[in-house]
């Protein structure tokens, strides 16, 4: 097989897979139904991510590649990193449900995202020298910072226990959420907003 038609091949599997997995979780997806969707019989399947968690998780990583590649941190402004993340959810609402079905069905999706340490020692440290010079309160951990940052930032996301946001909410309904966000994180963590 070429290497065009095998990355054609490739993409093929991990559109099928991402919207099996976003519907019916892990446990749920058919691996047959991934196959027949993406037109190639399963044996190919296998021979480019071994199994069915193997092909969760090169799903994962795709959709969190791209979070990580179009929401750029910064310490010097959280609010506005929150309402960047909030917009992402909203644009890319399958990595949400897929991040909700691995924890649902304890997959550890920390060991999934090539946002792993060097990106996240990054972000901290960032955050940590924030503190130190007064831009952030030093009243938290820095962990416990982006955390928390981040959880309020998916508040309204399929993952969060309010009422769930849609990107075809009204503008103003964005708008509205996404200024309470940047006011909340700018009061939780003493940034600028």
């Amino acid at each position: 097989m070429s290497p065009r038609k095998s990355d054609a091949t490739r993409r093929r599997l991990l559109d099928a897979a991402t919207a099996d997995f976003a519907a019916h979780g892990i446990a749920g997806a058919r691996v047959d139904r991934i196959a027949a969707a993406a037109g190639i019989n399963k044996a190919q399947l296998y021979a480019y991510f071994g199994d069915k968690l193997g092909l969760f998780g090169a799903v994962f990583r795709l959709h969190a590649d791209v979070v990580v590649d179009s929401v750029p941190f910064t310490a010097d402004d959280l609010p506005q990193y929150a309402v960047r993340l909030y917009d992402t959810a909203m644009e890319r609402p399958e990595l949400i449900r897929l991040a909700t079905w691995a924890r649902l069905e304890g997959v550890a999706t920390n060991n999934l995202v090539t946002e792993s340490s060097a990106t996240v020692a990054t972000k901290l440290q960032a955050i940590a020298d924030a503190q130190r010079d007064g831009r952030i309160t030093d009243s938290m951990d820095p962990q416990d910072v982006l955390a928390l940052l981040i959880a309020m930032a998916l508040t309204w996301s399929a993952s969060g226990l309010s009422a769930t946001a849609a990107p075809d909410d009204p503008p103003a309904a964005h708008d509205r959420r996404k200024q309470a966000l940047s006011r909340a994180v700018s009061g939780a963590f003493g940034a600028r907003g």
